[in-house]
């Protein structure tokens, strides 16, 4: 191949990795930002739309005015309720709405589930929810994931622990590990730093991770549990 050509093929392959590195989070980050914003625009939209239909006028009927609109509206929505829920009235209010939801089968365990996978990944450090590395898939290859609770085997008595395991770059999909406590290490990692290295594949994270450190023990678990059920 002819020098010259070659020198320029390779300038331009380290150019465009160049691009692609400084604009790649950048493209990362206005896709979610767009799929948040895409969901709240969504959600505003039917009453935006229904207050063009009751107040005719062409500029309420500006397609990049109503998606504002909509966007605002459902924040406005979402910051009454979580002023209205904090309060006294509010908390007593939304526990009727779930007594409520209690009676509808269906419902019931799709809201129930989806409730308590929020308040675990809300959860704070100090509660039993940590990060930890289970060997997944095979042994020796460590995958990150969530305690999210321990329980006992019925049969054995063998105390187990439930692991929840994101995948990579789309941690919205994951898998849940039922294995003995035995089996789970702990790490320093805390949930920000571990919902960062999913979301990114990993490029971005602490320098050191504690890996080889020893498992969680039976009695650390049993002692935060029966602190937290106050026995």
């Amino acid at each position: 191949m002819n020098p010259v050509l070659a020198r320029t093929l390779r300038s331009l392959q380290r150019n465009i990795l160049a691009g692609v590195i400084t604009i790649g989070p950048l493209f990362v980050t206005w896709l979610i930002f767009s799929f948040l914003l895409g969901a709240l625009a969504k959600a505003g939209l039917p009453a935006v739309e229904l207050f063009a239909a009751l107040f005719p006028g062409e500029w309420v009927n500006q397609p990049w005015l109503q998606y504002l609109l909509a966007v605002l509206l459902t924040l406005v929505v979402l910051y009454v309720v979580g002023r209205l829920t904090s309060q006294v009235i509010g908390r007593q209010a939304l526990a009727l709405f779930e007594g409520a939801l209690e009676r509808l089968p269906f419902v019931a365990k799709v809201y129930g589930s989806v409730r308590q996978l929020i308040d675990t990944m809300m959860a704070k450090k100090e509660t039993s929810q940590r990060v930890v590395l289970i060997d997944f898939p095979i042994q020796g290859q460590k995958s990150i994931g969530f305690l999210t609770r321990t329980m006992v085997d019925s049969t054995t008595g063998q105390l187990l622990a439930a692991v929840l395991l994101p995948n990579a770059i789309n941690p919205t999909s994951a898998l849940l590990q039922i294995l003995p406590i035995e089996r789970v290490t702990e790490t320093d990692l805390n949930m920000e730093q571990a919902m960062s290295m999913l979301m990114t594949g990993g490029a971005v994270g602490p320098d050191a991770v504690l890996f080889n450190r020893p498992e969680i023990t039976v009695i650390e678990i049993e002692t935060e549990a029966s602190e937290s059920t106050g026995v």
